[in-house]
């Protein structure tokens, strides 16, 4: 007998479905049946095609509904590829949340929280301190598990990787056999522990050697391999990254946050688009401004993603103008940005060469967490900023330091410079006027 629960569960909101969600790659078209295959890298991918492979979700027509549920991998189910695809398995509502529920515990007990929404307020004294009339948004994810947006990306594919072995699918093959890996310097390094640990899922860490001891310390105490990379003298992109993307040759499953590879891991971060959707909705008027750090890439494309879907199914009148920020000591995406002005973006993926290429020189910054040779994520950020009237913007390290202070000063929300870095674009570039939203992610350690 299905579980209902009282004013939660509703069958016209939850169907029953047949279709099993496609994921679509937005370089060569390849298309992925999330049921037989796992919707990671893009099958096609070949060394030196020049190729932007990356797999997206075939989304549905625009809906935006809602539930009243605080974890928000409940509250927007209907959004997320994994639930979809558990119905069209078979796989009862009362099932999924079950999923949810025994991970949610288990976090718990791992980290000392689950995932519930994160509170997004008003913070009318950080906006005087910058000379700002009008409202700024704050949306707090240092309380978030493991004290930033991270572990959304990952719960995403953890409950994919638990559909599939609930429904018996095909994709679940071997899959208990193969550990877990990611490439990461902090944040997502410590987010993969704990979301691992939770499922009691084995995971390899590739980390940089200036890696935070409390951090490494936090992530041996969880149960998670460490494996240093050294950067060797004349060397171009990250070791750490190259070093994953050996891992997963041999077997292991992608647990990252890079998009082309593992194009599930930023659907799950789409769940803080959400959040951030139905806020600006409650507020009425103008969305404004969402201005976001951007290393690597996967929390702006989520945030793209999400929002597009949010003004789509109308529940914004329209996207926030999408402000990505990066640091001078590196920032591949506002070099690709400038490139591809005027240019189609479907031939700018095709030849991502031109547009996208690691940094040449070894990072530096006080936002050491945004600090990646490549932006993977580059073209559907792109994609956002052009589609929402946005811009990629550079800022100085007395700008990161000066937002890191600010947010410290003004607020009560203790983030890190990296978390803070989304602000640093507020302080050194002008933005239209009206709101400005940003994203304090990643706590101080």
């Amino acid at each position: 007998m299905t579980r209902q629960r009282p004013g939660l569960f509703d069958p016209l909101r939850f169907p029953m479905t047949n279709s099993v969600p496609n994921f679509v790659c937005h370089g060569c078209g390849a298309r992925v049946a999330i049921d037989a295959a796992l919707p990671f890298a893009c099958p096609n991918t070949r060394d030196g095609d020049d190729i932007d492979h990356l797999l997206v979700p075939e989304d549905g027509p625009p809906a935006f509904a809602p539930g009243a549920e605080t974890n928000p991998f409940l509250r927007y189910r209907a959004l997320l590829s994994p639930y979809r695809l558990a119905r069209a398995a078979g796989l009862s509502d009362a099932a999924w949340d079950d999923l949810v529920d025994a991970l949610d515990q288990k976090l718990v007990a791992v980290d000392g929280r689950g995932f519930r929404v994160t509170p997004m307020t008003a913070q009318p004294a950080l906006a005087r301190a910058l000379g700002r009339d009008a409202p700024l948004w704050v949306k707090d994810e240092t309380h978030n598990v493991s004290g930033s947006h991270k572990a959304r990306h990952l719960m995403g594919v953890l409950l994919y990787l638990r559909v599939l072995e609930a429904a018996r699918l095909p994709a679940a093959d071997g899959l208990r056999g193969r550990k877990l890996a990611i490439a990461s310097c902090g944040n997502a390094a410590l987010a993969a522990a704990v979301v691992a640990r939770a499922a009691d899922w084995p995971l390899d860490v590739f980390i940089p050697p200036d890696a935070s001891p409390a951090v490494v310390a936090r992530l041996v105490d969880l149960g998670a391999t460490a494996t240093i990379c050294d950067r060797r003298p004349g060397e171009t992109g990250d070791p750490c990254v190259t070093a994953f993307r050996a891992a997963v040759r041999d077997g292991a499953l992608p647990f990252g946050v890079q998009g082309p590879d593992n194009g599930l891991a930023i659907e799950g971060g789409r769940t803080l688009a959400f959040e951030i959707a139905e806020v600006l909705a409650h507020a009425g008027g103008d969305p404004g401004t969402l201005m976001v750090q951007v290393g690597g890439g996967a929390l702006a494309s989520a945030l793209a993603q999400g929002l597009s879907i949010a003004t789509a199914a109308g529940r914004l009148a329209r996207m926030p103008h999408l402000i990505a920020v990066q640091t001078a000591g590196c920032a591949p995406l506002a070099r690709a940005f400038g490139k591809t002005a005027g240019v189609d973006l479907a031939e700018a993926a095709r030849h991502r060469a031109n547009f996208m290429w690691a940094w040449e020189t070894t990072p530096h910054s006080l936002a050491h967490g945004i600090l990646d040779d490549e932006t993977y994520d580059w073209l559907e950020i792109v994609k956002g900023v052009r589609g929402s009237g946005g811009s990629v913007v550079v800022v100085d390290e007395a700008a990161v330091a000066r937002a890191h202070a600010l947010a410290h000063e003004h607020t009560d929300v203790d983030a890190s410079a990296t978390g803070t870095a989304g602000l640093a674009g507020l302080v050194a570039a002008p933005v239209p006027a009206g709101p400005v939203t940003v994203i304090f992610s990643g706590v101080e350690r």
